[in-house]
């Protein structure tokens, strides 16, 4: 099992595919703005988490070395189809896409 990377401009086609959307950065990082349809799961809280079942996922940090890590963990658990975000929410942000600022907790409850 391998981490596929992925850009941008893929990341629709991973929501179709019912893909999830997860930023490992902190809270107030995201809150500053993340990618419509993520929900917030810090890299110190991803371990163990069993939420995702196995479901796709796309792993999203600010320029894409905490998603890697998180990408690992997932996949030393056990989590076959896991994707990271080449660039993270910048280089999302740079390609002039939209992002959401909803605080945490606004956003889980949209989820």
């Amino acid at each position: 099992m391998t981490v596929q990377d992925i850009f941008p401009a893929e990341i629709s086609l991973g929501q179709r595919r019912g893909a999830r959307l997860i930023d490992v950065r902190e809270p107030a990082e995201y809150e500053c703005g993340h990618l419509p349809g993520a929900v917030n799961i810090p890299l110190a809280k991803l371990r163990g988490n069993q939420e995702f079942g196995g479901s796709p996922v796309v792993l999203v940090c600010a320029r894409d070395s905490r998603s890697a890590q998180a990408a690992a963990l997932l996949l030393e658990a056990g989590h076959a189809d896991v994707a990271n975000l080449l660039g993270g929410t910048l280089g999302w942000m740079q390609e002039h896409r939209p992002v959401d600022f909803l605080p945490v907790e606004a956003a889980q409850s949209q989820a």
